[in-house]
């Protein structure tokens, strides 16, 4: 090899190892264009994109201008949204679609029921989707800043762990989008991105474009990220060091600080969604069977009990998840779970693993389970309306006659109708049947959820606890390196120290895989096969071992620092994410009280005292009828007659409110783990597992019974009276 082949050697392997220590200003990032297009492929919402192409669709079809003060508001969500979407389009949007509601629902409904109520409705529910729409980017956006803000003090701490040994911002930043959920990493993506597509000249005119959107919502993640940046131009490196920490402290006071007036404003929000969306609605249908009886203008019972739904199924859930969603678009930067099951390697715990053979391993969607369920539960709420379809002469009734399985009556104005001709079912039995659509409604809802996280959920527990002690582990393994212990044997001495814990498990798996199988350190510890990150999927704990790794090329002191500093941010973030559970106890165990007891219970026991109600009036509005038809005192019960309609079927009325049941249960359920967790999609899954099953069938058990026994009450009052 001659001089000047080896002087390009020693060159090459100079710059290899600046690159490596981060010494290198030159390096750029690894992001391209076309990574990052693919990245927010992969990650973008699905009704996010089709929201993008209804937008530009609508504004070639109808050119609007818009006004420059509203527009660059609506810029500024479509950017926070990352939506390639203009203001023209949005409002060309909000336009269309409402048009489009009104004229074929109007239509349609019209021509089905030859009703105007339906024609009003629409009417005034596309009238209010126009605002609702030119307000949806801000929706977006301001979910799109919660999922994002949740993710913040993890953002800093990454960006402070590295920037401790490796002082370079460009590192930094893509280290934290490695590592971070979405959207934050998309966002710190789009900061390297604007650089490689040189939009910006500097990282530092990309990040501070990016820290613009923030200033309004998150004051303590701007100052935080500008105590990073300031912390490149100091000269002594204790005081670098005192400004990543300074950094790390600012955001963690200024969450708890946040977080702490949010707790008190939320109990007047609260109150007004506990009043009108739970309370109101519920003691509302005490008095509906009496207005639907008394304002009957000879409408069939299904179409009275359309009238019920379009209410209770459509208006009010709408108008509450509205509500609920206002209040957690208020919310403050906090802490987030990651969703592990999103990892490529865990995807396939989100289905049903059924093994047939050692070979033969079967996985299917719990959709499948929850699907089957509905329809047998379908099928034997509705066998009233099947039996009476296919004869409409059946019917069973016990032997006193009272609970009746099916009947069907004649209408009050139709005395003596023929048999296929009447209306119903009004029996009791029927009733409880109806019970069994609404379980089979909540059970398979909550069975999707469940059998879809249960078994992520034990996994994140697990990696959960690992992650409450791994302070005092880096705090151990810290020391062992600052006594000039190699990292391999390091892990060893940590794993026999803390043998019994989740912690002990994790290193002693590091350390066999080094010892056994003559694995590298990094390779021990993230092979995707049988590396110790394989069985404890953590974030924070992937990042602690990779700065182990980094920092370990400059050095077993350097690394000892940077595993303590990690050990004391830990602790810090573990401390404040405490102190917010504990500040927000109150306003949790008063939604969660409400969604496991007492709105099923409470809705259950007036669905008994309206079947008893609605049974008292269809029996008083028949004997009414038998009178006037045998000619006695005819002109007396004609009025009467015109005062009582038949009412309508418990059958009916009960599932319409079954159904607000399920669906109050899921608005509820997301809104709790919204306030509790931020965006914690896993959480929300297994919540809503538990709660819509729990709460269903607490509500149609309190319903079957209060019912069973006010219609035995009902009926025996009525022998008595009516002779």
């Amino acid at each position: 090899m001659d001089l000047d082949e080896h002087q390009e050697l020693i060159r090459k392997y100079k710059e290899k190892i600046k690159e490596e220590f981060g010494e290198n200003p030159t390096v750029s990032p690894k992001v391209s264009s076309r990574e990052y297009h693919e990245f927010k492929k992969e990650l973008y919402p699905n009704h996010y994109s089709l929201y993008e192409k209804a937008c530009n669709f609508s504004e070639k079809l109808l050119k609007l201008k818009t006004d420059t003060k509203k527009s660059a508001k609506l810029i500024r969500d479509l950017e926070a949204a990352h939506l390639n979407v203009t203001p023209a389009g949005v409002s060309a949007f909000s336009f269309i679609l409402p048009f489009v509601v009104m004229f074929f629902g109007a239509l349609v409904s019209f021509a089905l029921f030859k009703k105007m109520f339906f024609v009003i409705f629409f009417l005034f529910a596309g009238l209010a989707m126009i605002p609702a729409l030119q307000k949806l980017p801000s929706f977006m956006a301001n979910t799109w800043r919660m999922k994002a803000s949740n993710q913040m003090v993890q953002a800093v701490f990454y960006m402070v762990t590295y920037m401790r040994h490796t002082s370079n911002i460009e590192r930094a930043i893509e280290f934290s989008a490695d590592h971070l959920e979405a959207p934050l990493s998309l966002d710190f993506r789009k900061i390297l991105w604007d650089v490689e597509t040189q939009r910006f000249s500097s990282i530092r005119d990309s990040a501070n474009d990016y820290l613009e959107h923030w200033k309004e919502w998150d004051k303590e993640f701007v100052e935080s990220f500008h105590l990073i940046e300031a912390s490149l131009f100091e000269p002594s490196e204790d005081r670098r060091l005192s400004l990543l920490d300074k950094s790390l402290d600012v955001i963690l006071n200024g969450t708890y600080e946040n977080m702490l007036h949010y707790a008190h404003s939320l109990k007047s929000p609260m109150t007004m969604l506990h009043m009108l969306g739970i309370i109101l609605p519920i003691l509302g249908l005490v008095i509906l069977p009496l207005v639907v009886s008394f304002l009957n203008g000879g409408d069939s019972p299904l179409l009275t009990a359309a009238y019920i739904a379009l209410i209770y199924n459509i208006t009010l859930p709408v108008s509450v998840y509205y509500l609920g969603r206002s209040i957690l678009s208020k919310r403050p930067a906090g802490y987030g779970a990651t969703d592990i099951g999103s990892m490529p390697g865990l995807k396939k715990f989100k289905n049903v693993n059924v093994s047939l053979s050692k070979n033969i391993k079967i996985s299917l969607n719990p959709l499948y389970f929850a699907i089957m369920v509905f329809i047998i539960a379908f099928v034997i709420g509705f066998s009233p309306l099947i039996l009476h379809g296919i004869n409409p002469a059946f019917e069973i009734q016990n032997e006193a006659g009272t609970l009746k399985m099916m009947e069907y009556v004649c209408p009050a104005e139709f005395p003596n109708c023929e048999i296929n001709e009447k209306i119903g079912p009004y029996g009791i039995g029927a009733s409880l049947l109806s019970l069994v659509v609404i379980a089979g409604l909540g059970v398979s809802i909550g069975l999707f959820y469940s059998l879809r996280s249960k078994n992520v959920i034990k996994i994140r527990r697990r990696t959960k606890q690992l992650e409450d002690e791994f302070s005092s582990a880096l705090f151990q393994l810290g020391n062992r390196l600052g006594d000039g212990l190699p990292a391999e044997l390091a892990l060893g001495k940590v794993a026999e120290t803390m043998k019994g814990t989740t912690s002990g498990q994790f290193f002693n798996l590091a350390e066999r895989n080094i010892t056994r199988l003559g694995m590298g350190l990094e390779q021990a510890i993230f092979d995707p096969k049988v590396g110790a990150l394989a069985s404890f999927p953590s974030k924070v704990i992937e990042s602690s071992m990779k700065v182990l790794v980094e920092s370990m090329r400059k050095g077993p002191n350097i690394a000892a620092q940077s595993l303590l500093s990690m050990s004391r941010y830990i602790k810090e973030i573990h401390r404040v994410e405490e102190r917010l559970k504990d500040l927000m106890s109150d306003v949790i165990s008063s939604m969660k009280a409400q969604i496991k007891f007492l709105t099923p219970v409470i809705a259950g026991i007036v669905i008994g005292i309206t079947s008893m109600i609605s049974t008292i009036l269809t029996r008083l509005s028949a004997q009414l009828a038998a009178f006037a038809s045998r000619g006695e005192q005819v002109s007396s019960f004609a009025d009467l007659l015109d005062i009582f309609g038949i009412g309508i079927p418990t059958f009916y009325f009960q599932i319409v409110v079954g159904v607000y049941i399920v669906q109050i249960a899921f608005i509820l359920t997301v809104l709790s783990n919204g306030v509790e967790n931020g965006s914690d999609k896993l959480g929300e899954r297994f919540e809503l597992g538990n709660n819509i099953t729990k709460s269903t069938l607490l509500y149609c058990a309190i319903a079957g019974i209060v019912m069973l026994l006010f219609n035995l009450f009902a009926n025996s009052i009525m022998r008595s009276t009516l002779v």
